[in-house]
């Protein structure tokens, strides 16, 4: 079983794509001949090209799925390239995809769920998880729970391994780290997408209590969305332009991680919070919400605090404390950072995808 492919047509750049390609990677570094099935000139296909993979173009979506030609055009590909594996994250490409695999005869159909919302139970989704896909790998315990609310079938339950996100330390240790910003005090982290899900409205409840009793600190918000503007009209409203910072759009999330000194995920849910662990590997100590897929990664006084949710003021009464103890940041983000090597490393969980097939 040596020829495998990532199927992922999705149009944005985002966290699935980003895994699709390190994945697509480590595999290649394994000797597997790897295909990348991707909309030419799309987000993933450009990045891609750079790297010694196999290209095979193909457009799809939610529609996909009722016209012929779609599947012909896969089938053929699958069976003239002798594909024994397929993985697909988005429901556009397991609706077609994942048929056209199982009509080829494709050995593996791997399902990596990464969304934590429940599946909806249509005839062709239920026949599809039963009958085509052949290994489901949601990200976390939460997303397991939640994208199999309104399923109670031993036959997809049995498909089913939690494999978390991993991260390259090494790639992530040798990029060489650019200064983002001068760092004249205490300096507190959040990144994600400017999205109500994301709950940056409680970062800045948190930086109006903090300036309030006097703590001298700056949040340093990296992201874009459809809030920017709700937001910078907030922080203006609350006189909070010298201590909170949106930064827009960071690309390099290494050197973001290791310009800050506290991270603060003020997500509302998280499939499994990625940008944890990319602060827990730059040695930062983590303040979350105890909700979702949140204490699947963080310690509680170990590695950082969670806390109970909706809770701004208790959020920032933790905050304050690691602002104010250098000694207990460096302590948490030690042992943050030992949490990464010991349960997030990339290289292990390719081997648990590879033993699970093999």
């Amino acid at each position: 079983m040596k020829n495998i492919c990532f199927v992922n047509t999705t149009n944005f750049w985002g966290g699935g794509e980003k895994l699709h390609l390190e994945y697509a990677l480590k595999f290649a570094e394994r000797g597997f001949n790897v295909y990348l099935a991707a909309k030419k000139n799309g987000p993933l296909y450009e990045k891609a090209k750079g790297y010694k993979l196999l290209h095979y173009d193909i457009s799809l979506n939610n529609l996909s799925f009722l016209y012929p030609l779609k599947y012909r055009k896969l089938i053929q590909f699958f069976k003239k390239d002798k594909i024994d594996t397929i993985v697909i994250s988005s429901s556009p490409d397991l609706k077609t995809a994942a048929l056209s695999a199982k009509i080829a005869g494709v050995k593996n159909i791997i399902y990596l769920r990464g969304l934590a919302v429940p599946i909806k139970y249509t005839p062709l989704n239920k026949y599809i998880l039963k009958n085509a896909v052949t290994h489901i790998i949601p990200n976390s315990e939460e997303t397991k729970r939640m994208m199999l609310k309104n399923i109670n079938d031993p036959k997809i339950d049995e498909k089913i391994n939690v494999i978390y996100h991993g991260i390259d330390l090494k790639e992530f240790d040798e990029k060489p780290i650019e200064k983002l910003f001068e760092k004249d005090k205490v300096l507190l982290g959040n990144a994600g997408r400017l999205t109500p899900q994301k709950g940056q409205k409680y970062l800045i409840s948190l930086a109006e209590l903090l300036k309030n009793k006097g703590v001298d600190f700056k949040l340093m918000i990296a992201g874009d969305g459809e809030l920017k503007e709700e937001l910078q009209e907030l922080i203006k409203e609350k006189g909070l332009e010298k201590h909170v910072i949106l930064l827009g759009f960071i690309a390099d999330m290494e050197s973001f991680m290791n310009s800050i000194d506290i991270f603060i995920l003020s997500s509302e849910w998280e499939g499994f919070g990625y940008v944890i662990v990319e602060a827990m590997a730059a040695s930062k100590p983590v303040i979350a919400f105890d909700i979702t897929s949140n204490p699947e990664i963080i310690s509680q006084n170990n590695t950082g605090f969670l806390i109970k949710y909706p809770d701004v003021e208790a959020m920032a009464e933790k905050a304050e404390t690691l602002i104010q103890n250098e000694k207990l940041r460096k302590s948490m983000g030690m042992d943050a950072r030992k949490s990464v090597e010991n349960k997030f490393q990339l290289d292990d969980k390719i081997t648990e995808i590879i033993n699970l097939f093999q």
